[in-house]
C-alpha cells in the first residue's frame, strides 16, 4: 500500500493559509467505500484510510515512511501567484479600462 505526503491546499471558504504548513502522510485507499443499504452510510472496510500523520516538514514525513518500510509518493505544494496590488489602483490616471460603479 503506498502513502502519500503532500501538504494541504487551503479551503475554498478561507483567505488565508491556516493548517496548511505542515505535511500529511496518508495512505492510498486498498478498496473502494460501500454504501450501507439501509441507512445509505457510506463506509469502508480499510482501517488504513483513517491515518492521517501530520509532520512539520517534508524531510520527518519522509523519514518516517522509510523508517517504517512504507513505500510513498511525494507530491509538491502548488503555490498561488498574488498580485501586488494597492486599492488606489482602481482611481489611477493609468488604468486602461473604464471604472464604472
Amino acid at each position: 500500500m503506498v502513502a502519500r505526503i503532500y501538504r494541504p491546499a487551503r479551503n475554498a471558504m478561507q483567505s488565508g493559509v491556516g493548517k496548511t504548513k505542515h505535511w500529511v502522510l496518508e495512505y492510498e485507499p486498498e478498496r473502494p467505500r460501500s454504501i450501507e443499504p439501509l441507512m445509505g452510510y457510506t463506509s469502508s472496510s480499510d482501517m488504513r484510510s483513517q491515518v492521517h500523520l501530520r509532520f512539520e516538514t517534508k524531510d520527518e514525513a519522509i523519514a518516517y515512511a522509510e523508517r517504517q518500510g512504507i513505500p510513498y509518493q511525494v507530491f509538491e505544494p502548488h503555490d498561488p501567484a498574488r498580485r501586488k496590488i494597492a486599492y488606489s489602483d482602481n482611481f489611477t490616471f493609468r488604468r486602461t479600462g473604464q471604472w464604472t460603479h
